[in-house]
């Protein structure tokens, strides 16, 4: 299928070849008829991304500052690394779609295939949307009407945030499509709407709708205008729906409002704010979240939990059916704001000129035929590579676009089909790293008999059934960390593995970093296990916000079982024993299962010890990773992978390198293993060892007590031999 996206880096706007999504559960699958360009958000983007770098970085000044804390704690080189991955992908255009229902994910009841939809789909021929993002368009709307519900949500949205009461006078400061959209809904709502506007053409549109237009730059003093308009009190409201970088539009809203008036801002505008303007009125501030209640709240929008309607009256969803109601009624008037109409193919009508375009809504035209292709060849036969080891990979995330094909790249592997999702990113990735296929379907990576490794970097939730599913498949795996999330999903994959001569490997990389293997070469190889050490694991993980699925336990897991298992890991490797029981403290009163501020301390099997620090309450500035180990009267210290220090230790005082988390050497050693055969580079019982560690500690922060974790024991049984801290 085609699907238009945006190359940040060169601001290209590109129609790109994709494989079609697979419907899942809790969404709707979505053969598009229309979409509507929205063009102030896409003109943003599209100048944005054809700006120098210089000037991406002055739009973005926050990032910036990220970007210099990350060179001072990882260096210069991988923070480069870091930005040009970012810069490297695409962004998928469109938010405002209109379609037929070709499927419909489990859990899906209300809506039927052939049902006509409005979304928030991408300019895509084929879109896989969540169900709370979905609404049924009424049999009187045309597709080019309902491909304005989803931005008519977003004027509605700061409608019913300022609460107009019939007879008030409400000033809109940017008639583009959102501003016109957001005027009409005033004047159903009983107002008498202002516009402003610099654009004539918008401004006779407006007066033909019956709003007052007036244009700041032909003489008017907006301010002074207003005050005339109102008998010098002030307009009730103002929505600010302009696009500005300028700080005089709040300061012109303030200025014409009455005293405790109210202004909502639906655009982006400079926001420093005069105290004085708005201290002397008592005036009321905010801004507005896109279509309304439910925005960007996963349990909302990706998992369909709606807010009950007595006390979230107009969620999201329920505006999209209200602007479909106003316009099943003929209340709300569309059509005269249709500019254009284009065919998909011809997309580039709209956007080479859009900085400069005249157009209202410029509306895309999609074909009838449906192409549910869920696999694209992207090469055919020109591969050079040893061939070997044939590697399928399932998920597209940021780490595998930045961290794990760059090394698996240099190892000569086969790469020869990539899975993800939405079909974009897989696409996008294997183009530049020269993987053959592009599929939504994973099963497609699991049934090729020619691919014998299976890479998983999908959500957590995924990666035990899977790792599960290709060793039934007959491949090896590696899959990145955790291994699993829930104690009966491990011991589900436990008992398949004992049946399979297949290789399991998750990513356990720091094991393989060389400032790791010189730490375990000094404290005496595989004969360390002999001899019990104090290790301490400190961890400045850094703040992710509440409402990611990394929090959530059934999704993420938990930042702990997440993350910390790779100091687990690092820990057993380095002592060369096996956790025999944990405890774990959480910051807090009241610890939950998801804490990302928590201390867990490890007994190993030959008397050592282990301390995992890991902290999400730390400054970005200070490094983010530090290992220490005491043992035999020495010490060796490791400051984020990129300085080692030993003490007490002959010949020995220091290794310094560009930061190295042993990415590049863990892939070499399984491509290695792969073709070659031999001990797996983690023996799978040390990997479930990790992995019962962290559920262990778990059950330690819920019941208060040190919790056992003895080999082929599950977690449940476990907790029946706690002791009490």
């Amino acid at each position: 299928m085609k699907q238009l996206i945006l190359h940040l880096k060169t601001g290209h706007t590109l129609l790109e070849d994709v494989p079609a999504p697979q419907v899942r559960r809790g969404q709707v699958l979505i053969q598009t008829r229309r979409t509507l360009v929205s063009l102030g958000t896409e003109r943003m983007l599209v100048e944005f991304s054809r700006g120098s770098l210089i000037s991406k970085a002055r739009q973005q000044p926050d990032r910036v500052k990220q970007v210099l804390e990350k060179i001072r704690t990882d260096g210069l080189i991988p923070t480069l690394e870091t930005v040009f991955n970012k810069l490297d992908q695409p962004l998928p255009l469109g938010y405002c779609n209109v379609g037929e229902v070709v499927g419909v994910g489990e859990g899906v009841t209300d809506l039927a295939v052939g049902d006509r939809v409005a979304s928030n789909g991408h300019h895509a021929e084929v879109v896989c949307v969540p169900r709370n993002l979905v609404a049924r368009v009424p049999d009187g709307v045309s597709d080019d009407e309902a491909v304005f519900t989803v931005i008519g949500s977003i004027g509605l949205q700061g409608v019913r945030l300022l609460n107009p009461t019939l007879g008030e006078t409400v000033v809109v400061i940017g008639l583009g499509l959102i501003g016109l959209l957001t005027a009409d809904l005033l004047r159903l709502n009983g107002c008498r709407v202002i516009g402003l506007d610099v654009d004539e053409k918008k401004l006779e549109l407006a007066r033909s709708r019956g709003i007052i237009a007036l244009n700041p730059t032909a003489g008017t003093d907006p301010v002074k205008a207003v005050l005339a308009l109102t008998q010098g009190i002030g307009t009730d409201g103002v929505v600010i729906t302009a696009s500005s970088k300028s700080d005089e539009l709040i300061s012109q809203a303030a200025r014409m409002s009455r005293k405790r008036g109210r202004i909502v801002l639906v655009g982006v505008i400079g926001l420093n704010l005069s105290r004085a303007e708005f201290y002397e009125k008592e005036l009321t501030f905010q801004v507005s979240c896109s279509y309304g209640p439910g925005r960007y709240d996963e349990m909302y929008e990706q998992q369909g939990s709606d807010y009950p309607l007595p006390f979230v009256r107009w969620t999201q969803n329920r505006n999209f059916q209200t602007i479909l109601q106003l316009l099943e009624t003929g209340q709300l008037n569309v059509k005269s704001l249709i500019t254009e109409v284009v065919p998909l193919q011809q997309f580039d009508q709209i956007y080479n000129g859009i900085s400069h375009s005249a157009s209202i809504a410029s509306l895309l035209r999609y074909p009838e035929e449906l192409n549910l292709k869920p696999v694209i060849p992207i090469r055919e036969g020109r591969y050079e590579g040893r061939g070997a080891t044939v590697v399928g990979l399932i998920g597209a995330g940021n780490f595998t676009s930045a961290v794990l094909l760059p090394a698996l790249k240099e190892t000569g592997a086969k790469l020869k089909t990539i899975a993800s999702a939405n079909g974009l990113n897989g696409t996008l990735l294997a183009k530049k790293y020269g993987i053959d296929a592009s599929t939504t379907d994973y099963r497609e990576v699991l049934n090729d008999p020619e691919i014998n490794l299976v890479v998983i970097t999908t959500r957590h939730q995924q990666h035990a059934r899977m790792t599960r599913e290709a060793l039934l498949a007959g491949k090896h795996v590696f899959v990145e960390k955790p291994l699993a999330i829930f104690e009966d999903e491990l011991d589900q994959l436990v008992e398949v593995q004992q049946k399979s001569d297949q290789t399991v490997l998750v990513g356990f990389n720091r094991r393989f970093s060389p400032h790791v293997q010189k730490m375990k070469g000094l404290l005496g190889g595989p004969a360390s296990g002999d001899v019990p050490m104090n290790v301490i694991a400190t961890m400045n993980a850094g703040h992710i916000p509440a409402n990611s699925w990394v929090h959530d336990r059934s999704v993420g897991g938990g930042r702990i079982p997440g993350e910390a298992c790779h100091y687990v890991d690092l820990i057993s490797f380095l002592t060369g024993s096996r956790v025999v029981a944990v405890c774990m403290n959480a910051m807090g009163r009241q610890p939950n299962e998801t804490t990302d501020s928590a201390s867990l301390l490890l007994r190993y099997e030959n008397g050592s010890t282990g301390v995992i620090n890991y902290f999400a309450n730390g400054s970005k500035a200070y490094a983010k990773e530090r290992f220490e180990v005491y043992s035999q009267e020495r010490t060796l210290v490791l400051d984020n992978f990129r300085e080692l220090r030993g003490y007490g230790f002959k010949g020995f005082s220091s290794l310094s390198t560009r930061q190295d988390k042993g990415h590049k050497a863990q892939f070499q050693r399984l491509v290695e293993q792969v073709e070659t055969g031999g001990e797996p580079l983690i023996p799978f019982e040390n990997l479930v060892n990790t992995t019962r560690t962290l559920l262990a500690a778990l059950q330690s922060l819920k019941t208060k007590r040190w919790v056992d974790v003895p080999a082929g024991m599950t977690v449940a049984e476990s907790a029946e031999h706690s002791h009490s801290l």
